[in-house]
C-alpha cells in the first residue's frame, strides 16, 4: 500500500490531538492530511476532498463523532458513506464502544493516543477491510469480527432464525 497516496481526515475539537495525529501520520509517510474541528466541518471537508480514511473523536460540539458517522453512513447527501472510520476517544466505556460500532465505525481506539495504536488500527483498516452490509436499521462495516468455526449453521444473526449449538463434552 502506498501510504503517501492516502488522503486522511482528522476530526477532533482539540488542536493538540490533531497535531499529534498529524505527526504520527507524517512519520509513516502519509502526506495528504486534512483537519476539521467538529463533525459538521468534517462533512464539509469531505465534500471538497476525496478522503480515504477518517480519524474522528467521539465527544465534540456541536456535532459529535457518533452523529458525524451516523450522517456519513446514512445521509442521502453523504459525500462517501463507505469511507473507513477510526474513532479515537477518551470515552471508552462498553456502552460508547457499542454505540460507535452500531453507527458504523470500522475501528475504535481509546486515548491516550500512541503511534503504535494508530498504526495498528490503520493497518487493520487497510489490510483487513470488512464488507459493508445493509439491514433495516444499520449500514456500515460488518460488525462480526470473528469467524466461529463451531457455528452450526450458515446464519449468525438472531433474526436469521433459531440456532442450536451442540454441547461440548
Amino acid at each position: 500500500m502506498r501510504l503517501d497516496l492516502l488522503k486522511i481526515l482528522i476530526v477532533d475539537d482539540i488542536r493538540h490531538t490533531r497535531v499529534l495525529l498529524t505527526e504520527i501520520l507524517r512519520a509513516i509517510g502519509i502526506q495528504q492530511i486534512y483537519e476539521a474541528s467538529d463533525g459538521a466541518e468534517g462533512l464539509q471537508v469531505m465534500r471538497a476532498h476525496n478522503i480515504d480514511i477518517v480519524l474522528t473523536d467521539l465527544a465534540m460540539e456541536p456535532l459529535d463523532g457518533i452523529d458525524f458517522v451516523r450522517l456519513l453512513r446514512n445521509s442521502p447527501d453523504s459525500p462517501n458513506p463507505m469511507v473507513p472510520v477510526l474513532m479515537i476517544t477518551g470515552h471508552s466505556t462498553l456502552r460508547r464502544i457499542h454505540e460507535a460500532r452500531d453507527v458504523g465505525v470500522n475501528e475504535f481506539m481509546a486515548k491516550p493516543i500512541t503511534a503504535r495504536g494508530v498504526i495498528g488500527r490503520l493497518q487493520q483498516i487497510i489490510d483487513h477491510p470488512r464488507p459493508f452490509i445493509r439491514t433495516d436499521d444499520y449500514f456500515g462495516p460488518d460488525r462480526r469480527r470473528k469467524n466461529d468455526p463451531e457455528h452450526p449453521g450458515p446464519w449468525r444473526r438472531a433474526a436469521d432464525g433459531p440456532t442450536v449449538r451442540p454441547l461440548k463434552t
